[in-house]
């Protein structure tokens, strides 16, 4: 369908995530009117995308989401993640939203030189450290902050979810050390 829709064979496609985006940022809106104090527009298969494709398709209708939301709820904090998107994080930078959500397979440093000082950024521990020690859990820590600008300068937290099967006290090890890191000496 994307191939049909680049080509002007059909245009399913776009009309199809422009609905989807539609309904997504009106969806939002309902949970933030039901209590939500924050909303997450996650883009589960943004690594099944090429830069092109991502700006072709799933970027036009991630906006409109982000817009419906931001429309009616100016005040509520908007992130978006495109899960594998760290390959085009250039492409992001104008998404929106308050915040951009990095995963794990691109550098906190680079990111933040990608995104700019001005773009607050999540992210971006890799999950499977969490299957590691408490001294390399502490150590990833400090690491994704530091590369981040330093304490107060984005929000920590993994580069795409808990695993299964997780050990619950790392992720107490993960969330200790985020309290107690006060930045390098």
């Amino acid at each position: 369908m994307m191939m049909a829709d680049e080509v002007g064979t059909s245009k399913a496609m776009s009309q199809f995530l422009d609905i989807l985006g539609e309904m997504i940022g009106k969806y939002a809106c309902h949970q933030i009117d039901c209590g939500a104090q924050v909303i997450q527009v996650f883009e589960s298969w943004a690594h099944q995308l090429s830069p092109k494709h991502f700006e072709q398709f799933a970027k036009p209708a991630a906006q409109k989401a982000i817009k419906i939301i931001k429309d009616k709820h100016p005040d509520v904090p908007v992130i978006y993640f495109a899960n594998g998107g760290s390959s085009y994080l250039e492409l992001q930078r104008d998404m929106g939203a308050d915040m951009i959500a990095v995963d794990w397979s691109v550098d906190m440093k680079v990111a933040r030189e990608i995104l700019g000082p001005d773009i607050a950024i999540s992210g971006n521990i890799d999950p499977t450290v969490l299957f590691g020690t408490k001294e390399q859990i502490e150590q990833a820590v400090r690491d994704c902050i530091d590369k981040a600008g330093g304490p107060g300068k984005h929000l920590l937290n993994l580069g795409h979810g808990v695993m299964q099967g997780t050990p619950e006290e790392a992720v107490g090890w993960l969330v200790d050390e985020c309290k107690r890191y006060t930045g390098k000496e």
